[in-house]
């Protein structure tokens, strides 16, 4: 069988995790990156070919000179914040460079893919956890651009022999264990990254985005899930898609939640530095509580997590980080 797989966004965070993984794995892996936030040392696997999902020219260009067995398609604009204070941007790069990407596999027909979703599809959760056949209804232009993303994926397969797994994260963190790759892009705003660069002086203090959510101390909810748990789910995703699998969508979290306030009380026992911690009013789009039901990714996947555990997250987040100021990552 070709093992040819074409990863776009394979030079960003939770992309170089799955590439390293997919080489260890026996893949060939060509990697599409425009290295707006991804790093060319971030990859341990694969070749790079720098382009835009924009460019459909260059794309196509890409198509034909490969054979793909499969697409996995991580490349997207992730921040909350900035998708409410720039809509429009999300919707070029998350929702039209899908299509273009879509378009591309029909024309060369490619008829595996694995999309990168979020649990931001499912907006203020009515009731946790969160399982996949609950109401999605996104409160922010991220989430809905990533399922304007899912009904494309869905409605093309309904028209097509096209088979796809849908993964919609919950909050990835962590880094590799031996210390090779972690979240290397200088806009990163995920907690565990902003609370390491508080603890290691990068910045002046961490801040806490609300106090009053009807959560048990006040601070938002996350299920967070270590990123090489979340790279594996895709290697199975494949393998499931290659063994004639059928189409579906999968929530990828533990299960487990932590408030805000937790994440940075474990942090600072952790590191043993008491960084200063600031509170600040909500920001809009945030729900209160996101934790998965992830009963079916392990029923339909078999997938196994390796490191469902706080700590872990934290000290391998924390390892990296430390390891950024002394080696500061480039493109």
């Amino acid at each position: 069988m070709n093992n040819k797989i074409l990863v776009t966004g394979g030079a960003g965070y939770i992309g170089s995790h799955t590439v390293r993984q997919l080489g260890e794995a026996g893949y060939e892996i060509i990697v599409y990156d425009n290295l707006s936030t991804g790093s060319a040392n971030a990859l341990l696997h694969g070749t790079l070919v720098r382009g835009d999902l924009a460019d459909q020219s260059s794309l196509e260009q890409v198509f034909s000179q490969h054979n793909f067995e499969a697409v996995v398609h991580f490349a997207a604009s992730i921040s909350v914040p900035e998708s409410v204070t720039n809509p429009l941007d999300y919707y070029s790069n998350n929702t039209r460079n899908t299509l273009n990407l879509l378009r591309c596999c029909q024309k060369f027909g490619v008829n595996k893919f694995v999309f990168s979703s979020t649990a931001a599809v499912y907006g203020e959760p009515q009731e946790n956890p969160v399982s996949e056949s609950c109401p999605t209804n996104p409160i922010n232009p991220y989430g809905c651009s990533k399922l304007m993303s899912e009904r494309m994926i869905r409605d093309y397969g309904l028209s097509s022999d096209f088979k796809y797994v849908i993964l919609r994260y919950f909050n990835v963190a962590g880094a590799d264990l031996q210390g090779r790759i972690g979240q290397s892009s200088a806009k990163a705003s995920h907690l565990m990254k902003v609370a390491c660069d508080a603890a290691l002086g990068n910045r002046p203090f961490v801040g806490i985005f609300g106090t009053n959510f009807d959560t048990p101390d006040g601070t938002g909810i996350r299920d967070y899930i270590h990123v090489e748990d979340l790279a594996s789910a895709h290697i199975d995703a494949l393998r499931y898609l290659n063994g004639g699998g059928e189409s579906e969508i999968l929530n990828c979290g533990y299960g487990q939640g932590y408030s805000v306030r937790e994440v940075l009380e474990k942090l600072k026992e952790i590191s043993g530095i008491d960084f200063r911690v600031v509170e600040s009013p909500r920001r809009e789009g945030d729900p209160a509580c996101v934790i998965a039901c992830g009963d079916r990714i392990r029923e339909v996947l078999g997938w196994q997590p390796q490191y469902n555990d706080l700590d872990t997250i934290l000290r391998t987040t924390f390892t990296w980080e430390k390891k950024k100021l002394i080696q500061p990552i480039t493109a």
